[in-house]
Formats: C-alpha cells, structure tokens, sequence
C-alpha cells in the first residue's frame, strides 16, 4: 500500500463535524466516520452547528438542509462568509434531492450534496476526496 492510500484511510486527528437533526442519521456517520479514523462533533440544529464550527474549527462539515434553529443552506452560506471558516468543505446530506435543491445548495457555497438515503461507503469516499 503507498503511503497516500495510508493517509486517506487514516486521517491524522482530522475533525469531522455533523450537523443533523435526526439521532439515528449522527450516529450511522458517526460510527462510519470513526470506523475510518476520523475525529467527529455533532450539532442536532444549525444553531448549535456554527457554534461547534467556530469552537472547533472542523476539517469538514457534513450538513443536513431541514434543522431547528437555523437551515443547512443558511448555516453554509454563514459559513462561507466567516473569514476562518469560509474555505472549510462542506458537504450536504439531506433529504432534499430534487435537482432545485441541489443547485440551491451548491449555489450557497456547498461542495458536495448526498441526498438521504445515502451509501456510508460514498460519504466516506466524498469526503476523504474532498480532504
């Protein structure tokens, strides 16, 4: 194995932030995340989920659009205006897959969008792509 296949499969202390309001949805890539070496946050609104981005400064965020407090697309769009925070990746997981949706999102700055239901095996792929 070459030493860039070791770096992706063990990432060195990369923190991994998830924002999504459903239990269930945090923990399938929680477990999946720390499966492949990653350091993970949870936020259950997007509220909560800048706070944890400016706290902790996240390798990455994967982002539900529908949450308490403050949508997905909104805390992205935030985020891209935060001087620290504005390069940080971001990908969209949510339910929300019509076409429109996935324009909306990229269109505030996301990097990737995964509609629900998704594939552990490619968030995680999407997401070592984006590291």
């Amino acid at each position: 194995m070459s030493q860039s296949q070791t770096e992706l499969e063990m990432p060195d202390e990369q923190l991994i932030l998830i924002a999504d309001d459903e239990d269930d949805v945090r923990e399938l890539v929680r477990l999946n995340l720390r499966r492949a070496g990653y350091m993970t946050a949870e936020a259950a609104d997007g509220l909560a989920a800048l706070r944890l981005a400016r706290q902790n400064r996240p390798s990455l965020i994967v982002l539900d659009v529908m949450m308490p407090g403050r949508d997905g697309l909104k805390v992205c769009e935030e985020l891209r205006h935060d001087e620290i925070l504005s390069k940080v990746p971001v990908i969209m997981l949510t339910a929300r897959g019509m076409a429109e949706d996935r324009i909306a999102g990229l269109e505030m700055g996301a990097d990737d969008y995964i509609a629900k239901p998704f594939s552990p095996k490619e968030l995680i792929l999407r997401i070592q792509a984006l590291l």
